[in-house]
């Protein structure tokens, strides 16, 4: 029963009774009219309500108690045709488009109210023609994921599918991804593909491209702008500097984090401002020449999920660190407060874990700030323990770096050797 999706009971003879399906235009008339379209309901929503998408883009629910009449807009929805073949431009730089999934890489099907993938360079020049003007862009689909079920093993893939083009042609490659673990995937290229001899931009959106207030277009021609006037090299997080739409700013993609749910804004460099931005079309640089320390590119795209971040609280049970012990963990990352320090409740796992030759890394809490763990007896106490200080490394980035470090390193003291080379940019100034 598609055509009544995710609704039951009132709602569904509601629908029924009128003979309104998900997809409908209509008008509603309440406490005032209302037009849209019916959208479909989670399977788990209240059976009171139906939920309608406004022309703005935007969804709101009804109470149906409260709607006196409803009545099937006889307007023909346009479909549009993207099967035009786009043709080259000649002279024009070239850019490969990964994409993963995401919001900005979907477009929804009002009759269904279904999101699916772009899936073409033409279905992308339908939704967003500037980029035609600007690149001949190659699409490619890898896989369609929402961001939290990209996995450990989704990095591998992006990895090893970019360095298939490590002497390509073209100027660089944008990976349309999903935003909330965008920062963990730009972490792993950062160490697996160091050196990549292009610029590897990931971009995102946080507001789908039927919203009036969707950033995804815009995000995605920053990217594409950045790659071809920026000269540079390295892996970028792209994404809107703030709520207007004035500012893209361009995050190095070891030194970022989404720090807010919603805004378009979200993504912030930590320490710093961000590497670049795109201010009315113009590239501004903020960073030095040799930002990144690796100049010869040869990749190393192996990790061991075996790594675990561990946030230490009031209260934390030292136990469940025996636990990640005696799982056969190769690395934990403490998330620690302050200047780097955990409970002395945890002390007897940390040895523990230490001499089972575990790699130990300090990071903190604070979003800001370098770890010191010299300044107090305690951080001093956890030195002696074996725990590693990892500067102002970003807890998420160590997680990563360990897992990518464990997996290419054979030896703790090879490990705790790269964990402190600054190898793209994850340690700052």
């Amino acid at each position: 029963m598609s055509e009544y999706r995710g609704y039951q009971g009132i709602s569904l003879e509601f629908l029924k009774t009128n003979q309104i399906s998900v997809g409908d235009s209509v008008n509603i008339l309440a406490e005032i009219t209302f037009s849209g379209i019916i959208m479909p309901r989670y399977e788990h929503s209240d059976d009171k309500h139906i939920v309608l998408k406004l022309k703005s883009g935007y969804n709101i629910g009804l109470e149906i108690a409260k709607i006196e009449k409803i009545e099937k807009n006889q307007e023909t929805i346009k479909i549009i045709k993207t099967d035009k073949k786009i043709e080259k431009v000649e002279g024009l730089p070239k850019i490969l488009l990964l994409s993963t999934g995401g919001t900005i890489a979907s477009k929804i099907d009002y009759r269904t109210g279904a999101v699916t993938p772009v899936l073409t360079a033409e279905e992308l020049n339908s939704s967003v023609p500037e980029l035609a003007t600007i690149a001949n862009i190659d699409a490619e689909v890898l896989f369609s994921e929402y961001s939290e079920n990209i996995m450990p093993e989704h990095w591998l893939k992006i990895a090893e599918k970019i360095k298939e083009f490590s002497k390509s042609d073209y100027s660089g490659i944008i990976i349309a991804h999903g935003t909330d673990t965008m920062h963990y995937t730009s972490s792993f290229l950062s160490f697996a593909l160091a050196g990549f001899p292009i610029p590897i931009v990931l971009v995102g959106s946080q507001r789908s491209s039927d919203r009036a207030s969707s950033d995804a277009a815009l995000n995605l021609i920053g990217a594409t702008k950045f790659i071809i006037e920026s000269n540079t090299k390295g892996i970028y997080v792209v994404m809107h500097q703030d709520e207007n739409d004035d500012t893209i700013a361009c995050h190095i993609g070891t030194r970022v984090r989404k720090n807010h749910t919603s805004k378009r804004g979200a993504f912030q460099t930590i320490g710093d401002n961000p590497a670049f931005l795109i201010v009315e079309n113009q590239i501004q640089k903020n960073i030095s020449k040799d930002f990144f320390k690796v100049n010869e590119f040869q990749p190393k795209i192996n990790l061991d999920t075996k790594v675990a971040l561990v946030k230490y609280h009031p209260g934390y049970d030292p136990d469940l660190l025996n636990q990640l012990i005696e799982n056969g963990y190769k690395g934990i990352i403490f998330e620690g407060t302050g200047l780097g320090h955990i409970g002395k409740v945890m002390y007897e796992n940390v040895k523990k874990a230490n001499e089972k030759g575990i790699f130990l890394g300090m990071t903190s809490q604070c979003i800001d700030g370098r770890i010191g763990m010299t300044v107090y007896e305690s951080g001093r106490d956890l030195l002696d323990l074996g725990i590693i200080p990892l500067e102002n490394m970003i807890p998420e980035v160590a997680l990563v770096k360990a897992m990518w470090a464990i997996g290419n390193y054979q030896n703790i003291e090879e490990v705790k050797k790269i964990m402190l080379k600054n190898i793209a940019s994850e340690l700052s100034n």
